[in-house]
Order: C-alpha cells, then structure tokens, then sequence
C-alpha cells in the first residue's frame, strides 16, 4: 500500500498534470470488514467529481481514504497536490449540543495549522472573515450552530472546509435534506471554488447535482462500476442495474 504526495507539479508525469487525485488498484475498509475492491480510479483537478452508488456503496470510505482518516488496505493513492485536503462531513455528524458559535466552527478549520490551544494569528482571523464571508454568514457569526438552519449549518461547515486553505475539498452529501433554494445556493459556490483553483469532491444522493457535476465515479459493493462524464453514465437503465438488489 502506498500514499504519495507530488511535492512539486512540474515533476508530474504528463498523463497526471489533469487528475488531482489517482487510486491503482485501491483497497480499504475496517478491521474484519472491507468496503472498498481494487478502484482504479482518476480525480480531476479543477473539478467537481461526484462520487454516487446506493447506501453501502463505499462512498463515505472513499471519502475516508482521499482524506487520509482511512488508510488503504492494499494499492496505490496519488496526491497531485501538496495540502492535506479538507474535509466537510455530514451534518448529522456535527452534534447540536455542541456549544460552538459559527465562528468557533469555522475556527476549527485553522487547527491544522495552528493546532486547537494556540492563539489564532492576525491572518488566521481574516482568513476566517474570508470563509465566512464567502459562504454569506457573517452576519451568524455569533449564532450558536445548533440554531442554524439545515442550510446555515451546511455552509457553516463548509466554510470551515474553506478556512483550511486547500486545494481538494472533500463533502458527505453536502445538500442532503435541504430545501431547494439552499442546494442551489451550495452547487453555486462550489462551482465558484472550481473557478478559483479549487478541486471539489462530494458523495451525493442528489442526482440533480451529480448531473451537473464534471465527473462522475459510480460505486456498487465497493467496487468501481462506472467513471466519466456524469450525463453520459447516470442513464436509467445503469442507475436501474446498480441500485437492483445484489
């Protein structure tokens, strides 16, 4: 198993100078159960790739594993880029009793630099303003999370996706349970942050938005079943044959 990360661009090979991220022959799971069977895959840069599959799929251990919180079982993971990604979970994964302002969330995305007990520097703090800023929260900076709406809380997290500064942006159904106009208003920034440099990947149900996506990676049983353009690969009839009972 080995994880690589290309220091420098002009080294790349010229197959690599358009996928941010590459898998050969990729395994990975949890102890007494592997999720993931041998991707070979490509991430785009400057993209936005949807990651799509039923429930069980895999597509939250991909995510893990692209993150670098899970760490593959077997095979090969390629870094094009020389920041570790950032990564916004779930909504549910974040609890509402947590006594953290919007703010304070955003904050969180400095730790990585900064660790969680040292005082954020001058340029850490407008780095958040920039984030949250960019998301349209500002004016809920001192709202405890919990009071948010589904859509508040989503942008709040991504903005703490934001303040770490990456060039890979990773999102567990980002849109899931939101209202219509909130969705729009979330595709809408990531197609902003493709445009400013950054390389988007979110695992979503929402088929709306993985059509309107520049790729696509299908997943069924933790297996590659489909990669490539997203109007071309989510037809009716493959969306039938993966979601049919095994």
């Amino acid at each position: 198993m080995k994880i690589m990360f290309k220091k420098s661009p002009s080294l790349a090979q010229a197959e690599d100078r358009t996928s941010r991220v590459r898998l050969a022959q990729l395994s990975a799971g949890y102890p007494g159960r592997p999720v993931l069977h041998q991707l070979d895959a490509e991430i785009p840069a400057l993209a936005t790739t949807a990651l799509v599959g039923p429930n069980g799929s895999g597509k939250s251990t991909l995510l893990g594993v692209l993150a670098g919180v899970i760490r593959p079982t077997s095979g090969e993971l390629h870094h094009a880029g020389n920041r570790p990604p950032a990564f916004v979970p779930q909504r549910g994964a974040v609890g509402d009793a947590l006594p953290l302002t919007v703010r304070q969330t955003v904050e969180m995305g400095r730790w990585g630099e900064r660790g969680p007990w040292r005082r954020l520097t001058r340029q850490d703090r407008a780095t958040v303003d920039t984030a949250l800023e960019r998301l349209g929260i500002a004016d809920l900076a001192t709202r405890q999370l919990g009071e948010l709406s589904g859509g508040q809380r989503q942008r709040a997290l991504i903005a703490q996706g934001l303040a770490q500064e990456s060039d890979l942006l990773l999102l567990d159904e980002p849109t899931t349970g939101l209202d219509p106009e909130a969705r729009e208003r979330i595709g809408a920034l990531l197609t902003e942050l493709v445009a400013d440099g950054v390389t988007v990947v979110q695992a979503t149900h929402d088929l709306e938005a993985a059509r309107s996506a520049d790729a696509c990676l299908l997943l069924r049983d933790g297996r590659l079943a489909g990669q490539g353009d997203p109007e071309q690969l989510l037809t009716a009839s493959t969306l039938a044959r993966i979601w049919q009972p095994a």
